[in-house]
Formats: structure tokens, sequence, C-alpha cells
């Protein structure tokens, strides 16, 4: 059943769900959508983007070795998650989802209850003491080994104010020698888009900072941050096309304005 009030607020997991093509979401998270995708054309960019670059994160992640993921700020279920993505190059890795949208929680929980070693909370990434101390995460993370931490576009909806800073040194903190910590977030233009696009989320949600590479970069603090560093997403990694050439050929004007506005990298802890 449906909670009405859960369909009267437009929610940022929902709305990404419909940008991505999902149809978990409402009407009122389908008009917040559709100022994207029809008033900033090929803005829909920033969100394939940002996915396609978490699939190829995980996978490097797991290649390396290490089995144990918090995705904080996961969003809704789609093709590719996490854990599916984990389950290619490793045996039985345990992942926990964390989210503050009740409707992750319910969608989660269908999906995964046939898996013992993949969970979703719900919970604030602003609150880490009640995510490292939930009990499904001390159910399966063992913080005496490697972990990643997975921040895929979610640090740009936390104000300066709020501290994002704060919020990863609390994980670099909690997690051992050779653990990693991911983050993509929306990079600034200084251009219309920008403008447009985070006032667009600001009225919206009351929050959403798009942040120079100065500030993404900072929020790593002492971290080893991993080749290629801070890029656009579409540049992180690419996969080699069957040509054994990238889709982007390495040079930042082949990438849409929209794909220059989102980027990641990855941080290992020494």
């Amino acid at each position: 059943m449906t909670d009405q009030s859960q369909s009267e607020k437009p929610s940022i997991a929902r709305v990404y769900d419909y940008l991505l093509g999902g149809k978990d979401n409402y009407a009122v998270d389908r008009e917040v959508g559709d100022f994207f995708i029809k008033d900033l054309p090929g803005s829909v960019d920033i969100a394939f983007a940002n996915r396609n670059c978490l699939v190829r994160a995980v996978g490097e992640i797991a290649r390396a070795g290490v089995d144990q993921f918090i995705d904080i700020g996961s969003g809704l279920p789609t093709a590719d998650n996490v854990h599916q993505v984990a389950q290619r190059h490793l045996t039985n890795p345990h992942v926990v989802y964390v989210d503050n949208d009740p409707i992750v929680l319910a969608h989660g929980r269908a999906l995964l209850e046939v898996d013992e070693f993949t969970t979703v909370i719900q919970a604030d990434l602003r609150d880490s003491e009640a995510i490292r101390h939930h009990p499904e995460v001390e159910r399966l993370i063992d913080f005496t080994r490697p972990v990643a931490v997975i921040f895929s576009a979610i640090l740009h909806h936390l104000n300066n104010d709020e501290k994002p800073e704060q919020v990863v040194r609390y994980w670099a903190d909690q997690i051992p020698s050779g653990s990693m910590i991911y983050i993509s977030h929306f990079r600034s233009g200084f251009n219309e888009e920008t403008r447009t696009a985070e006032a667009k989320l600001q009225s919206t949600f009351g929050r959403g900072r798009w942040r120079t590479d100065e500030e993404i970069l900072s929020l790593f603090g002492d971290l080893e941050i991993l080749e290629p560093g801070l890029v656009p997403c579409s540049l992180w990694r690419p996969e080699p096309t069957a040509e054994g050439v990238s889709r982007i050929g390495g040079d930042h004007h082949e990438l849409s304005v929209w794909e220059q506005l989102i980027s990641a990298a990855l941080g290992r802890k020494p």
C-alpha cells in the first residue's frame, strides 16, 4: 500500500530511478525528472555516466580482493547493483546498502531476501554512528579486514554546513589499511548548466551542491587517490570497445557538457 506522504513529496532516489528508466517512482518524482529531461536536454547523461562508472569501480575494487561493501545512499535497485557486480568477481561478497528513503528499504528487501550476504538498511548518511553500529552492518562487515565504502552521487546532496568531509573522514577512520573509498560527485563547470541544475535541486530538495575539483578531492583527506585520479566519470577507467579503444578517446572535449559535470575517484587507505 502506498504511503500517501511518500507520493506527495519528490524523493532524490526515485527521481534518479526515473532518469535511469526505472518504474519505482511517483508523478511528483517524474515532474522533477522531466525538468532535467526536457528543460536541460542531455542532462540525463549525468545519471548514466555515474551509474556506468560505479559498475566499473565495483569491478576494480572486487578484482583488488576487497569483498566487503557499504553502499551509502544506494538508491533504488536497478540493473548491475553493487552486489551483482561484486558477485561476478568474488565468492559471497558481503554488501550493505544504506538509504534514508523507506521505498528503497521496501524494494531492497524484496530483491535481496534470497541472499544472506546482502542487506539493505534505512539510515541517514549523516548519522554515521548509527550506520556503523547497525546490527546488519555488524553482522556482515568485519572491520578488521578491508572494506569498500561507496559514496556514489550522494555527497553532493549534503550542503557545506552538513560537513560532507567529516562523513568521509569518519569512515576512513573506521576501516583498516587496504580499504577503499569511492566517491562520485557533481563537478562544477562554472557554466549556466551547473547553475540551473543546482538551483533546481536546491529549490526542490533544499540541497544539492556542485563542487570544484579541489573541493571534491579534499573529501578524500589523507587517502591515496588511485589512477587516473579525479576525472569525469566517463573517463574513469573506461571499458575498451570491441575495436580495442575506449568509447571516449580520453579528450575532455569529446564529452558532452553534462558528462563533464559528474566526476569520480577511488581512494585507498595506506
